[in-house]
């Protein structure tokens, strides 16, 4: 069984701004509400294995919040943010997303992110919740690229 199967990928962006630009959209936490549809509110540290806090829309309830824990896993600046979903005998979910950056020239950059479904439930979280997560991480690189031009393109 194949990875690449539980994995979804957003669509990717070129985006007219600095990979720096992106990068402090990225990790300006309380400011999530601001510009990102699918993962609207997002409370951490930012500290490598510290808890990440992500509020999605719920799409069984709309106007409720679904409230995920994962863990910082990667802070690579101007290139790599990621959590991950460890497995528990409370929940046996396992996930891993990725949201990177190319810095493609001095004031423009590529954007995609991905969730790597991990675990015993993999292949059912994949098939319950693959196509929602796609939907959601294609709107948030969409966003993210308008917010960062919008952004760049007011800057003094």
């Amino acid at each position: 069984m194949s990875a690449e199967k539980n994995l979804v990928r957003s669509l990717t962006v070129d985006i007219d701004a600095p990979a720096e630009l992106v990068w402090a959209i990225l990790i300006d936490l309380p400011a999530y509400p601001q510009w990102n549809p699918y993962t609207v509110k997002v409370e951490s540290s930012l500290v490598l294995g510290e808890p990440v806090n992500l509020f999605l829309p719920d799409p069984r309830r709309p106007g409720e919040l679904l409230k995920v824990v994962e863990r910082l896993a990667d802070f690579e600046p101007h290139r790599l943010l990621a959590w991950e979903m460890h497995a528990s005998a409370d929940n046996p979910d396992a996930a891993r997303r990725e949201q990177l950056i190319e810095r493609s020239g001095p004031a423009s950059c590529r954007y995609h992110t991905t969730d790597q479904f991990l675990g015993p439930t993999a292949d059912q979280v994949m098939a319950d919740h693959g196509p929602w997560v796609k939907q959601g991480f294609d709107a948030v690189a969409v966003a993210l690229k308008a917010h960062a031009e919008r952004l760049f393109g007011s800057a003094p």
